[in-house]
């Protein structure tokens, strides 16, 4: 298969963008493979296959279309994170597919707009919603972007974390939440940086998916909950894995990386097994929805 990428925004080399290029490297080879019972049970829920035109909103290093591509869907994502992106395309490109080539959109739902191309018919949304601070408060314009490049009645899949009883890395995602109190030396409190760098981790709420769906206007039409295991070859690889998702980003302004990286390991103790491996049993939910 293969893929055209669509940058919209120069790109600079610099200490943070070898950052942002090695966590999402963790992303890719640690921490997405963890949602994979999630991306399966959606598409055997909705038998995507040849006629799928599958859209993937903040579709990350690309495993998800990966797999839908596998199962002979055309496939399209868009994502802000270029470093994902960029490890997107060189996945996508390698596999061997009779799905016609991937297309990779740096940027929101808009980028992925081609008239000469039939319009989409499924929506997948597999960034969970729900795990921070204000997360939807953006996602619903998005939403609507993506639904007008939809044909009428197609699927749109929200997900997001099961109930925190349910999900035993929430005890250690708290990690992140705990740090929204403390001042930072610089004179900045946490509270002023939230709003320039994004809402912090919380715990997710019963209907925050179905909050989403209404306000994009779209039909609930059937939901589902999922056990997504996440499981660690080491400490190390748990810490790595958890920092890529983004959740402590927050954290990490308010404090500094080594202090985060020791909390999480505190927290992870409990889910060490004797061999040394982390194991972590979580459930995730997801809504299907109808465009109008």
């Amino acid at each position: 298969m293969t893929s055209t990428l669509v940058r919209h925004r120069p790109h600079t080399a610099s200490a943070s963008s070898a950052q942002a290029c090695e966590r999402a490297r963790d992303w890719a080879e640690i921490q997405e493979r963890m949602l994979v019972p999630l991306y399966e049970a959606v598409y055997e829920r909705l038998e995507v296959g040849a006629g799928s035109r599958l859209l993937g909103l903040g579709c990350g290093s690309g495993l998800a279309l990966l797999i839908a591509a596998g199962r002979g869907a055309a496939v399209s994502g868009t994502d802000t994170d270029r470093e994902r992106l960029v490890l997107a395309r060189e996945r996508m490109s390698t596999h061997d597919s009779p799905a016609q080539a991937a297309r990779l959109f740096d940027g929101e739902a808009g980028a992925a707009a081609d008239p000469g191309r039939p319009p989409y018919n499924l929506i997948t949304v597999f960034q969970p919603i729900g795990c921070r601070a204000g997360d939807a408060d953006g996602l619903g314009a998005a939403l609507r972007s993506a639904v007008a490049l939809a044909e009428r009645g197609s699927a749109v899949v929200l997900t997001g974390w099961g109930p925190p009883e349910r999900c035993a890395s929430s005890g250690v995602l708290r990690v992140a939440e705990g740090h929204s109190g403390r001042t930072r030396t610089d004179g900045g409190t946490s509270q002023g940086r939230q709003a320039v760098g994004g809402g912090r981790w919380r715990p997710a709420l019963r209907d925050d998916l179905e909050d989403v769906a209404a306000r994009a206007g779209l039909r609930p039409d059937g939901s589902g909950r999922v056990a997504c295991p996440f499981g660690y070859a080491d400490v190390d690889s748990a810490v790595r894995g958890l920092l890529s998702t983004g959740l402590y980003d927050a954290a990490v302004r308010d404090s500094d990386q080594a202090q985060v990286e020791k909390e999480i390991t505190e927290a992870l103790h409990p889910h060490v097994r004797p061999d040394g491996t982390v194991w972590m049993p979580n459930v995730f939910r997801y809504l299907i929805t109808r465009t109008p």
